[in-house]
């Protein structure tokens, strides 16, 4: 599946600017999805706007998706859930806020995380990822 998604793992200066994107970009997810991840199936609390497994959905793509970020993990499946968050975060949460609202609620943060996720998804990781070693062991193994 990744060979028709990326044919080829971008390499040199763009895969370590790839490499700090997926570090800081992951990071700051899972310092985001801490709490989540400690109650996944009632962070949100007794009046939520959605089922306690869709919180769990986000707890798990803010979380463990900020942390296969970093090591370029099953890439296309952390960015999908991450713009899946995104996209909840923007339509439940911040729906009619401003994209930039200084001391406010805004959906600007929601955007950041969604356009990094996306840009990773139709970018791939990078060479300096364990995606890219996976597929290259299986290149090597077949021959390729």
């Amino acid at each position: 599946m990744l060979n028709r998604l990326w044919p080829n793992f971008v390499d040199g200066t763009p895969a370590v600017g790839l490499l700090f994107l997926r570090i800081v970009a992951g990071a700051a997810l899972m310092i985001h999805g801490w709490d989540k991840i400690q109650n996944p199936f009632g962070w949100m609390g007794e009046n939520a706007p959605v089922p306690g497994v869709l919180q769990a959905l986000v707890a798990l793509s803010e979380f463990g998706g900020g942390l296969a970020l970093i090591v370029g993990f099953l890439t296309p499946l952390a960015s999908l859930g991450i713009i899946s968050t995104m996209l909840g975060a923007y339509f439940v949460v911040h729906k009619g806020n401003p994209w930039i609202n200084p001391g406010g609620s805004s959906f600007e943060l929601a955007s950041v995380y969604f356009l990094i996720a996306a840009t990773l998804l139709l970018t791939g990781p990078g060479k300096l990822s364990m995606d890219a070693l996976l597929l290259h062991k299986d290149k090597k193994r077949h021959g390729r």
